[in-house]
């Protein structure tokens, strides 16, 4: 993830907002690519190690999930607060404090003894993550316009992807060649470069006014954390109890005081219900939950299959989601910008059908069979399909807002994009909790719930979304 991009508009310097220049696009794109990497891996890496850290630790199937969504639950819901932070305080400054929180927290989880240390580090990093995330895609939103900046955003969402990929097999190898905790250890060096990078050439921002909705936050994130306890609950056991009741009831009220409380707020909530008057912004947000969610259940249990299921090595696991990143970084940057001549309507609807198509291939997976005709076809169509809709869909959102909400609208739809992820891993607790012997029909019934997601994210596109210009934006306050 070092090695600089080449895009068009690092030939001199790339036409920025209000009629200024920016004098290093290169250095600019990579400080972002490097700091968003981060997050990327660590998000997938983990997957990989999950089998090993349950057998040093002691989790179970209803403590694993929490592995993933420790650290999923503050990213979610903190990643509003951390663009607007970015929009307050300077994004650079949000940028270079997030990464700085992420590398001491790694540093935490590789050094945890049980399961409970682990997991408070895993939250800190969700912390960072939470921070550094939007403010990465929010430098470039403020940084380009144009073309220039749907050819930077779509080299962001690239190697975001690919680094999303290349974490699962490098993170095998590190676990069967020197144990889990070295997955952590891995985000120094990408943290210090990262931090090289971004303190040297990137430009900060202008500063806002406005003070920070720390209530929101606080509720966002109790409300997350209330529901993903009860589907993790109910999903682990097979079963509704009171406490799953208790749970969701508890969050759906947390979720409707926020809602109340941004309300209240007007512009100085972290999520002004403003954006929602744009029906565009609305199916995008729609899209990203469910498109999102889709995935985010793939990518924990696929290996979580093929190493439990089909006796797979992580590091063969890792490996066999490696077309995933291929694919992607291939065509993501052509998708970028094909968005912004034709607009997002057509890539976000076909991306999406696609996706679920592959989904559907992977009813047939079987992790005793032959990777090549049981797993690869699935994996290779599911990834043709994101990589026609990750960049246009990153594209669409930070054009469907202002400047002023760039921060506040790329980390609301990283945080949907999340949140979706987060449900579902609440939810794949159902299938780690079957035996052995009945996994491969579990995952296959997660395809299924999957490509509809997936097909319906799509149709949400074709309705929402206007032909042949990208998504309005809302007026401005």
């Amino acid at each position: 993830m070092t090695a600089l991009p080449t895009t068009d508009c690092d030939s001199g310097q790339a036409v920025a907002r209000k009629g200024k220049t920016v004098a290093h696009p290169r250095w600019t794109i990579a400080a972002t690519m490097l700091a968003s990497s981060l997050a990327f891996i660590d998000g997938s890496v983990t997957n990989v190690a999950l089998p090993a850290i349950g057998q040093e630790l002691s989790g179970d199937a209803a403590s694993l999930p929490w592995v993933i969504n420790a650290y999923l639950l503050p990213l979610s819901a903190l990643l509003l607060l951390g663009g607007a932070a970015g929009d307050h305080f300077g994004r650079k400054r949000a940028l270079v404090t997030g990464i700085v929180l992420f590398t001491l927290a790694s540093i935490a989880c590789a050094l945890a003894q049980d399961l409970a240390m682990l997991l408070a580090a895993r939250a800190a990093q969700g912390i960072g993550a939470a921070i550094l995330m939007p403010n990465s895609l929010g430098i470039l939103g403020s940084s380009f316009e144009g073309e220039a900046r749907g050819r930077a955003v779509g080299t962001w969402a690239a190697a975001g992807a690919i680094a999303s990929a290349v974490g699962p097999p490098l993170g095998g190898w590190l676990v069967d060649s020197v144990g889990w905790r070295a997955i952590f250890y891995l985000n120094i060096p990408v943290a210090a470069a990262a931090i090289l990078v971004a303190w040297r050439y990137v430009e900060e921002s202008e500063k806002g006014r406005e003070p920070l909705d720390w209530t929101g936050a606080l509720l966002a994130t109790a409300a997350l954390g209330a529901i993903t306890w009860a589907l993790t609950l109910w999903s682990s056991h097979h079963a509704a109890s009171t406490g799953t009741w208790i749970g969701l009831g508890a969050g759906i009220l947390l979720l409707a005081l926020f809602v109340m409380t941004e309300r209240r707020l007007g512009e100085r909530a972290m999520m002004p219900l403003a954006l929602f008057a744009s029906r565009p912004f609305v199916g995008l947000t729609l899209l990203t939950l469910l498109l999102y969610g889709a995935l985010g259940g793939l990518l924990m249990l696929l290996p979580y299959l093929l190493i439990v299921g089909g006796h797979y090595s992580p590091t063969q696991a890792g490996f066999a989601l490696l077309p995933f990143s291929i694919v992607i970084g291939t065509v993501s940057r052509l998708a970028g910008r094909l968005t912004e001549r034709i607009g997002p309507r057509w890539p976000l609807t076909l991306g999406p059908i696609v996706t679920g198509a592959g989904f559907a291939l992977m009813m047939r997976a079987d992790p005793t069979a032959s990777y090549w005709t049981s797993i690869l076809p699935g994996i290779a169509v599911i990834a043709l399909g994101m990589a026609g809709a990750v960049a246009p869909l990153t594209t669409a959102v930070l054009s469907s807002v202002d400047e002023r909400h760039t921060g506040t609208a790329s980390g609301f739809n990283s945080a949907i994009a999340r949140t979706g992820g987060l449900v579902a891993t609440a939810v794949a607790g159902a299938v780690i909790a079957v035996s052995a012997a009945e996994l491969t029909a579990a995952f296959q019934a997660a395809a299924i719930v999957a490509a509809v997601l997936a097909v319906a994210s799509g149709l949400v596109a074709l309705f929402t979304l206007e032909s042949g210009t990208p998504a309005a934006a809302p007026a401005a306050p």
